[in-house]
């Protein structure tokens, strides 16, 4: 009796919901509904397709090579040499208006950044201004966590140890005189990066912060000063320190470096000769890679990617393609009561 009475207890409501009596509908597929559907998503895909390509065919894109592996290629004198802040100058000519806004980024060739070890190399603590990881710095940075006196290296880590400190100044030869093209640093690194994920210490002046700490071992300078220009744009929220702290998902990138100032030049860079004159610090031959420059300008879809519209006119084409072969078997092979 006892155990009837459990039975009716636990038993759901007599209710068409609990009972699972509501009203279903469950779509037929005809041939009638999937032929002209087919139809219509290739044609959307088509036309979504072929936006995407004219827009990317659309955009201006000029790259050079200044890795000077070669003799006789610019730079080639810097890329033999181990002497810092060498100096090269890249020549550059413009046919026509490269049409603003203009983007000027480094890119290198055959750099892993995703390997795991370099990946994992870093001290998120003490990238975020927590003091008591200055002088104790995470396992994980090793070998670049102490130098050889066992002083603790800030920022430590391979990543931090390995950033790109190539600089770039452009020139624009104006009637025989060469005149500096401003290059905008602001904001060229994520947002997230610069206001959450990376904080510097608290510490007024922030060279106190560093105090019995050495800076990596291939920096020419500490991160306090690494722009002397601007006090705000040091540390860690260093806008080209913070480039390169996102790494990279592919061994061939690009960073974003600068872009070409708007207040001078709102249209974009003019018809005309430059000059890149390149500081060369940054040696890649111990990996067999490659440095170049790239200058571009973006649309509403972004940078210059001609896979994604070629990937939406194939997929397309092969819903229209389907299409047609279904209708063929339909017409041959439809069924007598469906005629």
């Amino acid at each position: 009796m006892v155990q009837e009475e459990n039975e009716f207890t636990n038993r759901p409501d007599n209710t068409a919901f609990t009972q699972q009596r509501l009203p279903a509908w469950q779509p037929i597929l005809s041939a009638g509904i999937v032929i002209p559907g087919f139809v219509l998503i290739g044609l959307a895909f088509i036309g979504v397709g072929v936006a995407l390509f004219v827009t990317s065919r659309s955009i201006q894109v000029l790259e050079r090579d200044y890795t000077g592996d070669a003799s006789g290629t610019p730079c080639a004198s810097c890329a033999n040499s181990n002497a810092q802040n060498c100096i090269c100058t890249l020549n550059i000519t413009l046919d026509t208006l490269f049409k603003g806004p203009v983007f000027f980024y480094y890119g290198l060739s055959n750099y892993f950044q995703n390997y795991r070890r370099y990946g994992i190399s870093k001290d998120d603590n003490q990238l975020y201004g927590d003091l008591k990881y200055f002088t104790s710095p995470s396992d994980n940075c090793a070998p670049y966590a102490y130098n050889s006196n066992n002083q603790p290296i800030v920022p430590c880590g391979s990543i931090a140890n390995s950033m790109f400190n190539d600089t770039f100044k452009l020139y624009q030869t104006v009637n025989g005189t060469r005149q500096e093209v401003s290059l905008d640093g602001k904001g060229i690194a994520w947002w997230t990066d610069y206001n959450i994920k990376y904080r510097n210490p608290t510490n007024n002046p922030l060279k106190d912060a560093f105090n019995g700490t050495v800076k990596p071992i291939y920096w020419s300078k500490p991160a306090y000063e690494l722009d002397t220009s601007d006090p705000s744009n040091n540390g860690f929220v260093n806008q080209d320190f913070l480039v390169w702290m996102r790494r990279a998902a592919l061994p061939d990138f690009r960073k974003l470096y600068r872009r070409i100032s708007q207040d001078k030049y709102p249209d974009g860079l003019p018809a005309g000769n430059y000059s890149l004159e390149i500081t060369y610090n940054y040696h890649v031959y111990r990996f067999s890679g490659k440095k170049k420059v790239v200058f571009s300008n973006v649309s509403w879809m972004g940078g210059k990617n001609e896979f994604l519209g070629i990937a939406y006119l194939v997929v397309g084409s092969m819903c229209v393609f389907m299409s047609i072969v279904m209708l063929i078997v339909y017409a041959k092979f439809k069924f007598p009561d469906e005629e």
